[in-house]
């Protein structure tokens, strides 16, 4: 999973890292009913009874397209994939229509750009960041979602997942799939042995680290290989510490990445990559570590893994799967630590985005907006939706309907992944922009202002300011 890019159209008011707590304080991620999802408690839900769609049982209407194909593209492999299928299936049963998926490399944008002067683009993209529907609809790529579409966002989906996929007030994209990336999944054994409980805030955070190194399991599992976990580090610890008015302001490059705010959020995260005996093979190690690997190392080996814990979003739950452990009683997750005084919510997703202005490309807008469609992609697990609607049972378990609920109950008050509202050339590209300067902050965390200064110097061309 990628995290996701810019809405300039797109400003969420304030981070409710209370109400991340909230949901997920008790037991690594439990899961009261505190953070129930949404304020509508899913009665925006379509009826079925109501419903006049092509196939009968759906809850959404979807016309009759007997004998259309449409090429769906994503970058989604193995069990994302897998699951993302079943939800295309369905909407072959329902509507007559061949769906083909198009397995798409990153990043996507330079693929589609390949597809499309070859004469040959996919009906829709499903875009893993703000920026990507930015340039598609900038390049005219990207067609409006029908006003079906937008009734089922209207009635399923907070502004803010409204507003991400809109561009200058014009709808188009749908956000299908949401990522709660403030979460640090745990091996619950590791912590029994080292007698530690999830922490709370940044300082207990590098206690435990601590405690669990001195019981003989090194602490932190860091997928360094992949530059984009490193700036989910970096905005994590960034929200919390700087809040979300500076928050907004890096996004969009409003203010320098020379800012003493950036200095702080460096020189803090330098408190655990300046340790290696903290990092799981050390920085060599971590930054030959991809992420899946990061997350079954700290799940693989009983109770003597290659670490502790692991720091990324719901979508981890894949990766664990992958492992003998199971969500729920081998594999927890808290919220990631507050070094400041709220503990962030960092929000990231992908957005379904019409490239044809066909019947079939907008009907499958609408199916992806609906809560038929979420809640066939949540049953499999692995999977967040930012569908308010969705009543959260759906999840198949405790920790994934906690991960949904907290989500879901931050409403408009979260951050949207800011690597992903940079431009893709510095936020979202592998082994330079961003992510490079972040690897090599991590191989040398003591440079603070010559990481600063090329993160400013990589900004400035991307942004073109």
């Amino acid at each position: 999973m990628r995290s996701t890019r810019t809405g300039r159209t797109t400003t969420a008011t304030s981070t409710t890292g209370r109400t991340l707590l909230s949901a997920l304080a008790i037991g690594g991620l439990a899961l009261g009913a505190s953070a129930c999802g949404g304020s509508d408690g899913g009665k925006n839900t379509p009826s079925a009874s109501a419903s006049t769609s092509a196939q009968s049982g759906g809850g959404v209407q979807l016309p009759k397209l007997n004998g259309e194909k449409i090429e769906v593209a994503a970058v989604w492999t193995g069990a994302e994939q897998a699951n993302f299928v079943k939800v295309l299936k369905e909407f072959e049963s329902r509507t007559g229509a061949t769906v083909t998926f198009v397995p798409a490399q990153d990043p996507i944008v330079n693929f589609l750009g390949t597809k499309i002067a070859g004469g040959s683009p996919p009906d829709v993209a499903m875009l893993p960041q703000v920026g990507a529907i930015q340039q598609a609809v900038a390049k005219k790529w990207a067609k409006p979602a029908s006003p079906e579409a937008k009734a089922q966002l209207a009635a399923n989906y907070s502004k803010v997942w409204q507003d991400l996929g809109a561009v200058d007030g014009t709808q188009y994209g749908v956000y299908f799939k949401a990522a709660n990336k403030s979460l640090v999944w745990y091996n619950t054994k590791v912590f029994q042995n080292a007698g530690v409980t999830p922490p709370a805030t940044w300082k207990d955070f590098l206690s435990t680290a601590d405690t669990i190194s001195a019981s003989g399991v090194t602490p932190v599992s860091v997928g360094g290989a992949d530059g984009w976990t490193l700036t989910d580090w970096f905005e994590n610890v960034y929200l919390s510490q700087a809040g979300p008015d500076k928050y907004d302001q890096l996004a969009k490059h409003a203010i320098k990445w020379t800012d003493p705010s950036v200095k702080d959020a460096l020189t803090t995260l330098a408190q655990l990559f300046g340790k290696p005996n903290l990092i799981a093979g050390g920085t060599d190690g971590a930054l030959q570590t991809e992420f899946p690997a990061s997350v079954t190392q700290t799940f693989t080996g009983g109770d003597q893994p290659k670490a502790g814990m692991v720091f990324e979003g719901d979508f981890a739950a894949v990766n664990i799967a992958e492992t003998s452990a199971k969500v729920g009683t081998d594999a927890k997750a808290f919220p990631f630590p507050a070094v400041g005084d709220k503990a962030p919510v960092v929000t990231g997703g992908d957005a379904a985005v019409a490239l044809k202005d066909t019947k079939g490309a907008q009907a499958l807008l609408t199916w992806l907006a609906s809560t038929d469609a979420a809640k066939i992609a949540a049953s499999s697990g692995g999977f967040i939706s930012p569908n308010k609607a969705l009543d959260a049972a759906a999840y198949p378990n405790d920790v994934q309907r906690g991960i949904a609920k907290a989500l879901i109950a931050a409403g408009d008050n979260v951050r949207f992944d800011m690597s992903d509202q940079a431009p893709q050339s510095f936020g979202g590209t592998p082994g330079k922009g961003e992510w490079k300067d972040l690897q090599d902050f991590l191989k040398n965390p003591s440079d603070i202002a010559g990481t600063q200064s090329k993160l400013e110097a990589d900004a400035a061309a991307a942004f073109k300011n």
